[in-house]
């Protein structure tokens, strides 16, 4: 049985418990970070938490905990579930009051959970065969860059995709594509650049895409950060996502259409193997 944390309290997770009054359960009035750890250490910690902080700030929020705490509970949750490969998440409410649309004016202590989940990340089948992905509209609120847990539209559109026999989705807005149902998009254009959306409301701003990119520049691979259509993705000579869990992940096929030679291209390829290389050598 998992040991998790609740408010100060390290628990079993069937004794782990939350207010029915708590704003996150109510209102979605709560943010989250998923930090991937390999060989039993944390992946992109330090950003993880800016972004923390930073969605927080935009929902008038503070963390009630110093980024050393956080991590010493990352820590001590991966010690204790023995967890090599997987995920700590993190979420943070605003707290528990009674019911009401207004933000309460004093006397609220945030709620802070944290609780890991072993995953297969490295050695994703999915990374080895590439995903299948269809596009969807993206209604989501217009604020994306913030990452809260209101995420009902992502979860149905990835169902949506698993019953269609499909892997995720992409998400379509005014014609150009944002972002998968939990990570960040890109396409390979027949000159070999790569092109990913830039940075705004309508995209989160993926800790794993800043990698990712970061790496592409310091390969000096072509890259541009600007929108791009679905027909531009379908006729595109590679597609990939980035995130967390998923790490580089190649897309073979968009709305049945076949990427490329429907098989993992050689700049998603590459760039997994560098992010994950990387990654495994800065974890803490």
């Amino acid at each position: 049985m998992r040991t998790v944390y609740v408010n100060g309290k390290y628990l079993p997770e069937n004794e782990a418990t939350v207010s029915v009054f708590d704003r996150g359960f109510l209102f979605a009035d709560a943010v989250y970070e998923v930090t991937a750890v390999f060989d039993g250490r944390l992946v992109d910690f330090h950003g993880h938490m800016t972004r923390l902080r930073r969605s927080l700030s935009e929902l008038q929020m503070e963390l009630p905990a110093s980024d050393a705490e956080i991590l010493a509970i990352h820590r001590e949750l991966v010690r204790v579930n023995n967890v090599t490969e997987g995920i700590v998440y993190t979420q943070v409410s605003r707290g528990s009051a009674d019911r009401d649309f207004l933000f309460p004016d004093v006397g609220l202590t945030s709620t802070v959970v944290l609780f890991t989940q072993h995953k297969n990340l490295i050695d994703n089948p999915t990374g080895r065969r590439g995903l299948h992905v269809i596009t969807v509209p993206d209604q989501r609120w217009r604020r994306c860059d913030i990452k809260t847990v209101q995420l009902l539209y992502s979860s149905l559109a990835k169902t949506r995709a698993k019953q269609q026999g499909a892997d995720d989705v992409w998400m379509v807005l005014d014609g150009f594509v944002t972002e998968g149902s939990s990570n960040n998009a890109y396409i390979v254009n027949q000159d070999g650049t790569i092109v990913t959306r830039e940075l705004s409301n309508d995209i989160l701003h993926g800790i794993t895409r800043h990698a990712v990119v970061r790496c592409a520049r310091n390969l000096q691979m072509p890259l541009a950060e600007r929108p791009f259509t679905v027909d531009e993705a379908r006729s595109a000579r590679e597609a990939f996502s980035t995130s967390a869990t998923g790490l580089v992940s190649p897309v073979t096929s968009i709305d049945g259409v076949t990427i490329g030679d429907g098989k993992p291209g050689p700049v998603a390829t590459r760039l997994r193997d560098i992010y994950l290389e990387s990654s495994r050598a800065n974890a803490i």
